[in-house]
């Protein structure tokens, strides 16, 4: 009997040997595999850390090319304007008057924004004609008159090759800011919405500016014969929507004017 307990501890005593080897083996292989996971983890982190410092630089790169494309697209315009001698201040003015018009016609901020930024390209098609006509001190002639109608084709061709948003939306905007809403402009003769909402704003903007200023062919118009226009032209020429978003906003325009006013 006594033999028999003996025995019994004893396979006790072994078994409770084995487990306590068995677990020391399993621990030990638990905390091998949480060196080796703390390892990956850091080399994951590391990894990691290396993917968005390179992300960064993609992002910090890609801001660099928009703030380029957008310096360039402005000086174009500049040259465009600058070929009938008016100042590079007159795309400054347009641009900011375009996005005000936008912002309060509900377009969105990074759409309003693109406009401002395209809106410069408006008269790009002006460097393909002959200085004799662009800058010629007088009313045209019908021929002269249907040469120069021509630049908005050919800024539009300049431009319209391009798939970057920026340069399709100045693309549009070289096309259409000689539109009119009645359907009497050039140069498809398009209608209310079929003109583009760039088109229709840059189109009021452009005027509004180029009234207000000396040209070669004539002097700058006084406020009241520009806002007299305006009126009269209120879902004829322009947009009534945009005509009557200056009227409301006078005040904000003429701002932009005074700040941008040519030296």
């Amino acid at each position: 009997m006594e033999s028999g307990e003996n025995r019994l501890i004893q396979e006790i005593e072994d078994l409770k040997l084995n487990f306590e080897k068995t677990l020391n083996k399993l621990t030990k292989d638990i905390q091998r595999q949480e060196k080796i996971m703390l390892r990956s983890d850091k080399r994951q982190r590391e990894e990691y850390d290396e993917l968005q410092k390179k992300f960064a630089e993609v992002e910090a790169l890609q801001k660099e090319i928009e703030e380029t494309q957008k310096e360039v697209v402005f000086t174009m315009g500049a040259i465009g304007e600058s070929r009938s001698k008016e100042t590079g201040n007159h795309v400054k003015r347009v641009a900011e008057y375009s996005k005000l018009f936008g912002i309060y016609l509900g377009l969105s901020e990074e759409e309003s924004e693109m406009l401002k930024q395209a809106s410069p390209m408006h008269d790009i098609g002006k460097v393909a004609i002959a200085d004799a006509i662009l800058n010629k001190p007088g009313r045209f002639t019908d021929e002269e008159f249907e040469i120069m109608k021509n630049h908005s084709q050919l800024g539009f061709e300049m431009l319209r090759h391009s798939d970057r948003p920026l340069l399709k939306c100045a693309s549009i905007v070289a096309y259409e800011h000689h539109e009119k809403y009645n359907g009497k402009g050039y140069p498809r003769g398009l209608k209310g919405d079929e003109i583009h909402i760039h088109g229709r704003i840059t189109a009021i903007a452009d005027v509004f500016d180029a009234l207000g200023s000396d040209r070669c062919y004539k002097k700058a118009w006084s406020d009241e014969k520009i806002f007299n226009l305006f009126k009269e032209e209120r879902g004829e020429h322009f947009d009534a929507k945009l005509v009557d978003i200056f009227f409301k906003h006078l005040d904000e325009f003429l701002d932009i004017r005074a700040k941008f006013a040519d030296v």
